[in-house]
């Protein structure tokens, strides 16, 4: 089949590329202002590129256009398609008929830590010799890749609840089918698609309302929301995870979660110590050693394998240190990862002064959304440093004002990076939290160090 992707570049896309390509097909793709790694990435799979989204681009002939949610009505390649009446899909729709219908899908859904917890789920099938296929939201370190076919009869994964595209507004998580589902936590975001909680609680109700009674859901023991999204009808076996009642458990051996021990149905079951940091991880790591275990992975082999996990980019990765400066990236935009990040952070570091640098990238984080939340999500800092965000129509000025410890705002990156290196002491740790690229400005802290 000859494939034309309309939004190759985003990260889900690429991973549909990547995937329709090792499944045999002819791929190519457009998008705007195509740059590595990325590019570089598709490129490497033989995939061809095209920069912008001239119509002239689409042969005539091609057998499926696949199209990104970036996409919109009014787009001059789109516009061709449908003048042309050429066969067109969503990404998630193309991906579910044509690659998971025959697989046992293992969905990692939630607010927070999809990304982190499918890689992990798919560390841990790969460690058992599952040999799983998987497309993820970010590129898991032990793998090098964000998707691949396969050659087991498992497939993991990211289960977002962002739209499907244009023409359909439904979320992408609808289309999978999950045999095994993991719910790992429900709170609002994406304001520019959802207008409240209870829209997104629906979304997760249609998603709940397609897992097989053979299959199973995996959701944390004490989110409200979840609770209340399941209490909207559920025909599947539920099995919890964390706080005081799930039925898997974990305790915590160091403070900052780089060792705990794990309990099944009040039953010790190991033990594991590994790199990664705070309770939020810990509980990711329950969630993905229970669906690994429906999936027919032991859960001593589960443990063997967490020790050896990566993690993901962007995720509390280290970017440097210089002057006895640590410089890390992290991907949170949102209160609750930003807190929760943030303890494991400190449970490491003691007493060491800690910097977070903040950009509002996200539509909800930079009109306001969270504006009540978020001075409490950064109590972990000793200073808190933000780049303004372009619709500032909220007050963050006078937020920042409010808080305990020093701010401020600048309103660009090389104004920020002046004004923070000043600053700047040996042993502190600076974490630069956004879900964009922010400018460069892990390298340019670095070289101004």
């Amino acid at each position: 089949m000859r494939i034309h992707i309309l939004g190759i570049c985003g990260t889900f896309m690429a991973g549909v590329a990547q995937i329709a390509k090792q499944a045999g097909h002819d791929v190519v793709g457009s998008d705007q202002n195509v740059y590595p790694p990325m590019s570089t990435q598709l490129e490497a799979q033989g995939i061809q590129l095209f920069n912008g989204f001239d119509a002239q681009h689409i042969d005539s002939t091609v057998d499926c256009v696949i199209v990104g949610n970036v996409i919109k009505r009014g787009n001059p390649a789109m516009e061709y398609v449908l003048e042309k009446n050429l066969p067109y899909v969503s990404g998630p729709q193309w991906l579910a008929e044509t690659i998971l219908r025959d697989r046992w899908v293992l969905a990692v859904s939630g607010t927070h830590g999809k990304t982190t917890t499918t890689s992990m789920l798919a560390w841990i099938l790969e460690y058992a010799k599952q040999s799983p296929g998987f497309l993820i939201g970010g590129v898991p370190e032990n793998f090098g890749v964000s998707a691949r076919m396969g050659a087991g009869s498992h497939f993991v994964i990211e289960a977002d609840e962002y739209d499907s595209a244009f023409f359909d507004k439904r979320s992408k998580f609808i289309h999978y089918h999950p045999k095994t589902l993991i719910l790992n936590n429900l709170e609002f975001d994406h304001a520019d698609i959802f207008p409240d909680l209870e829209a997104i609680k629906q979304q997760f109700h249609y998603l709940v309302r397609t897992v097989p009674g053979n299959g199973l859901i995996v959701r944390h023991a004490e989110d409200v929301n979840l609770q209340a999204t399941l209490d909207k009808g559920c025909w599947t076996p539920v099995i919890t995870f964390g706080g005081k009642e799930g039925v898997w458990q974990a305790e915590m051996l160091k403070t900052d979660g780089s060792y705990f021990s794990v309990k099944h149905k009040g039953v010790d079951v190991g033990e594991v110590s590994w790199s990664l940091l705070g309770r939020h991880n810990v509980e990711n790591a329950l969630a993905s050693i229970a669906a690994a275990h429906h999936a027919g992975v032991a859960i001593d082999q589960a443990l063997e394998a967490l020790p050896y996990f990566k993690n993901v980019k962007r995720r509390m990765e280290v970017k440097g240190e210089k002057a006895g400066i640590t410089i890390y990236d992290d991907f949170a935009h949102h209160p609750t990862a930003i807190s929760t990040t943030l303890a494991g952070l400190r449970a490491k570091i003691g007493d060491a002064r800690l910097v977070v640098v903040l950009e509002f990238g996200s539509y909800t984080m930079r009109t306001g959304v969270h504006k009540d939340t978020i001075k409490n999500s950064l109590d972990a800092a000793d200073i808190v440093i933000c780049k303004r965000p372009e619709q500032d129509t909220w007050g963050l000025e006078k937020i920042l004002k409010d808080f305990a410890q020093p701010t401020a705002l600048f309103d660009n990156v090389d104004s920020l990076v002046t004004g923070l290196t000043q600053q700047l002491k040996p042993g502190d740790h600076v974490v630069v939290m956004s879900n964009s690229g922010f400018g460069g400005i892990h390298q340019k802290l670095l070289s101004a160090i």
